[in-house]
């Protein structure tokens, strides 16, 4: 199955980025996705619309990051973004915001699809 999504591009604090460095969360994507991700994430804000849909893909979430002692479980989605492949990581921690998409993929997705905070970006989601 699969979901079309769409959000305003957002600059992030580099949490993303400090998680996806961890060579067990890479492998596991790695393993997971089919490919290497890039040290970072691409944040979409999500209206309500996109936010209600992304609290159902939660609930069908076949592939996870497993954590390591100290960290949080992440869910993963296959996805594509401008004939892209990528994937979205939704962290399964408290006060996490709903409107809030990490997309992760192989490239830097801010320079290869030339956006800015702001620009929206649509993707599809698998699950």
């Amino acid at each position: 199955m699969k979901i079309e999504l769409s959000g305003k591009v957002a600059s992030g604090r580099g949490e993303g980025r400090k998680y996806v460095e961890l060579p067990w969360v890479q492998e596991q994507m790695s393993e997971k996705l089919g490919f290497n991700p890039y040290l970072g994430t691409l944040n979409l804000i999500l209206d309500e619309e996109n936010t209600e849909s992304r609290k159902l893909l939660e609930k069908n979430a076949a592939l996870k990051v497993c954590p390591a002692i100290g960290y949080c479980t992440g869910l993963l989605f296959k996805a594509s973004v401008a004939g892209l492949e990528c994937g979205v990581v939704v962290p399964q921690v408290d006060n996490y915001p709903e409107n809030l998409l990490e997309v992760v993929a192989s490239v830097n997705l801010r320079q290869k699809l030339g956006v800015t905070d702001g620009d929206e970006v649509k993707l599809t989601v698998y699950w």
